[in-house]
């Protein structure tokens, strides 16, 4: 049998997982599936992560400060805690409204909610401290898209 994650607004989730219990596939919330069905521009009100401890949880959008990758790894920083993904960061970014969050390097994308203070730096770079405290770069490579999202 086929696994299916469901990434669906609440209000379409069930009428959904019927007409696909029904043509065979499973549905699963672990990382272990087949397929992914994700619903044209829907921006998540949750992310489905894990705790250090392996546990499945999902957290609320507007409680991630940043999200930051490892290689295959992808840390989920939030004001309660750290978590990690498995998604991809481009695959998070596209499930996230794009006038909260933002890409500010190969590795980095930050909740604008979350950010405290903007410190410029030499050589087309920006520091940002986060509500956490935590600092993070924006690249040059994003150094153009950055400012013209904050109109800097």
């Amino acid at each position: 049998m086929k696994k299916v994650r469901l990434e669906i607004s609440a209000e379409n989730f069930e009428e959904i997982r019927k007409m696909l219990e029904k043509s065979g596939f499973s549905i699963t919330a672990e990382d272990d599936e087949d397929y992914i069905l994700l619903q044209k521009q829907l921006h998540v009100s949750h992310l489905s992560v894990r705790n250090y401890e392996g546990e499945r949880i999902h957290v609320p959008v507007e409680d991630i400060i940043f999200m930051e990758s490892y290689g295959h790894s992808i840390d989920v920083i939030c004001t309660k805690g750290r978590y990690q993904s498995s998604q991809s960061l481009k695959q998070l970014l596209e499930s996230l409204d794009p006038a909260i969050f933002i890409r500010i390097s190969n590795s980095v994308i930050i909740n604008r909610r979350h950010l405290k203070e903007i410190i410029p730096s030499f050589s087309m770079k920006f520091r940002l401290r986060m509500s956490d405290g935590s600092i993070v770069e924006v690249t040059r490579s994003y150094y153009s898209s950055f400012r013209e999202a904050f109109r800097i």
